[in-house]
């Protein structure tokens, strides 16, 4: 009898060991598959940021994932996980808030800049970064921490944040585009819904206002020519890595112009110059004067 429950007693003991590293070798894959951005790196226009989190400009949010602990004296007890939880989220609150500070807003200006010039949008984007999403479920580690990811989305209350300024800063500053007389499409001319610029190959980057030229430098495209409710909405531009898809994208509608960028321009690469031909096509016309103010451009890059 003392045999048999000997033997149990082993038996048990090795399921629990068995258990116990199964779920271990789960917490380690886990902590794996959280970090690994690889697949939106490689399909979506989104950068990695150091080893803190990635910004994904086509899906428009910040994601980052955050390790948290819970205090040592409740290490085993039921509050262990909610602390640790909210240790995670102070975290990812804090890296977000340094991403955020090198998001570029154009070619030249980040996040940064408009941070150290206005106190309201200082107090704005830190009152953003605290409303983070929890994304998905956390993953418990075996030495009391977890992992959990969070997001900060760049639509809606950041963009109000940010783009009104750079709207009316640009208007200041920047030359404003050639007028020309503005007449409907001539009849058996093409009406285009949007407008597709390709910058594969050029080593383009994202931005959040990104501005289109000519080939004598004057703007076609940018914070010059939308209007500033339409931007706020949606963004300035769409991002994409796939030309078929940014060409089928709701945002350009059914029939857009697509047109070949001939450069990336400023310190960021994030300007792009078109022909002086391409840039005749979207001047002038009525209808493509009013998908321009409306946002309707997608941007393609590698």
């Amino acid at each position: 009898m003392r045999r048999k429950k000997g033997m149990l007693c082993g038996a048990i003991l090795a399921a629990m060991v068995f258990l116990l590293a199964g779920t271990g070798f789960c917490q380690d894959d886990a902590k794996v598959s959280l970090k690994d951005w690889t697949k939106i790196l490689e399909s979506k226009v989104a950068e990695q940021v150091g080893d803190k989190g990635i910004v994904n400009y086509e899906d428009q949010y910040i994601e980052v994932v955050a390790i948290g602990a819970p205090p040592e004296r409740y290490y085993g007890k039921p509050q262990a996980r909610p602390l640790c939880i909210r240790a995670a989220k102070v975290v990812a609150m804090r890296d977000i808030l340094e991403i955020v500070q090198g998001v570029r807003i154009d070619s030249e200006t980040m996040v940064k800049d408009y941070v150290v010039e206005s106190d309201t949008i200082k107090a704005a984007v830190n009152g953003i970064v605290k409303n983070v999403v929890q994304v998905g479920e956390p993953s418990y580690m075996s030495d009391g921490t977890c992992e959990v990811k969070y997001r900060m989305s760049m639509k809606g209350p950041f963009m109000q944040a940010i783009l009104p300024k750079a709207i009316a800063d640009d208007k200041k500053t920047d030359t404003p585009p050639p007028k020309v007389k503005v007449r409907p499409t001539p009849p058996g001319e093409e009406v285009y819904t949007g407008l597709v610029v390709d910058a594969r190959g050029l080593n383009a980057r994202p931005a959040m206002s990104p501005k289109v030229f000519d080939e004598d430098g004057k703007e076609v495209y940018g914070s010059l020519v939308v209007s500033k409710e339409y931007a706020v909405q949606q963004g300035i531009s769409g991002y994409a890595r796939d030309l078929t898809a940014a060409q089928s994208n709701p945002r350009v509608t059914n029939n857009p112009l697509t047109v070949k960028a001939i450069s990336a321009e400023g310190p960021g690469r994030s300007d792009l110059k078109i022909s002086n031909q391409d840039a005749g096509k979207l001047r002038g016309i009525k209808e493509n004067q009013a998908f321009m103010k409306q946002c309707r451009v997608m941007i393609v890059l590698d």
